[in-house]
């Protein structure tokens, strides 16, 4: 866990040197055809953080938790690596216009994550990753994440925080994680309370996801500047 958090400022790191030299963009004709949705924002910031904390309550198996964490660390390392390799930058629009809560929002992504780092989609991926762990969990439960990762990459896309292919491999990433960390655990090593209270727990993750949007409108009605 601890090599997780000293992984993050690399991330800074490495969009800063794709700033300074020559970035790609891989993009292709279905890329061009997919407008711009700054209603998309909030489906991405709200299920990203709903995805993000949702291991952390409902995975309570020592040995689960363990081959959680690294198959975010391989997902990470193999994403940095890309990154290094090949900079790309976000198909973003270079202004924002109009006004209302989705635009504020979509405003505040843009500023909190910067334009590079796209191939492959590391939101994307961790979203999967997440959805796939808790899936060893509850299969009911793990389903509806998987939905909500699915909306996650499509929301990257509306966006323009993300490529069509940066979407796909971020993907491909998570469900190698997941065959290699995540796919050889048995479900019959989770204990029954936990089977039966993880839909609960996800619950709980999102009440307080729909307390931080509810507190984001409050600021936005306030007038609060990004």
């Amino acid at each position: 866990m601890v090599l997780l958090v000293c992984l993050v400022p690399f991330y800074l790191f490495i969009a800063g040197r794709a700033r300074g030299g020559v970035a790609y963009a891989p993009e292709l004709s279905l890329d061009r055809l997919l407008p711009l949705v700054p209603a998309s924002a909030l489906v991405y910031g709200a299920l990203y953080a709903f995805l993000i904390a949702l291991p952390v309550l409902v995975i309570q198996t020592r040995e689960l938790v363990h081959r959680t964490v690294r198959a975010y660390l391989a997902v990470w390392i193999a994403a940095y690596i890309c990154f290094l390799l090949y900079p790309t930058v976000a198909p973003r629009p270079e202004q924002l216009t109009g006004g209302g809560y989705a635009t504020w929002g979509l405003r505040f992504l843009y500023g909190a994550d910067p334009p590079y780092n796209c191939f492959p989609s590391l939101h994307v991926a961790h979203s999967f990753v997440s959805a796939l762990a808790s899936y060893r969990v509850h299969r009911t439960l793990g389903f509806v994440a998987i939905a909500s990762a699915s909306l996650v990459g499509l929301s990257t896309l509306f966006t323009k925080q993300h490529y069509v292919a940066d979407v796909i491999a971020g993907m491909l990433l998570a469900v190698v994680a997941y065959a290699i960390f995540l796919r050889g655990y048995s479900r019959a090593s989770i204990s029954d309370p936990d089977h039966r209270v993880a839909p609960f727990l996800a619950l709980v993750v999102a009440g307080f996801i729909a307390f931080g949007f509810a507190s984001c409108w409050v600021a936005f009605k306030l007038g609060v500047q990004l």
